[in-house]
């Protein structure tokens, strides 16, 4: 783990320093609990089917505009 520094109003940490005593769990545990609960909650949904399928390929990206014009994707007829 990384140590890092966190600043707290005090209404904030006295809440906080009460929550630990609660729980009896160390403050650097709660924090993680949290901060990782808040990114899950927060973290935006990928668009249905995202993610679900592999080609197989690392470059697919790179190379789309190959691909789409292989297939005829775009061509009029």
């Amino acid at each position: 783990m990384k140590r890092t520094t966190i600043y707290f109003d005090p209404e904030l940490e006295a809440l906080l320093k009460a929550e630990t005593l609660r729980r009896n769990q160390p403050m650097a545990e709660l924090i993680r609990e949290a901060v990782r609960e808040y990114l899950v909650r927060t973290r935006p949904d990928l668009p249905p089917g995202a993610g679900e399928f592999s080609s197989g390929h690392s470059d697919t990206a790179d190379r789309s505009e190959e691909i789409l014009a292989a297939t005829g994707f775009g061509v009029s007829h």
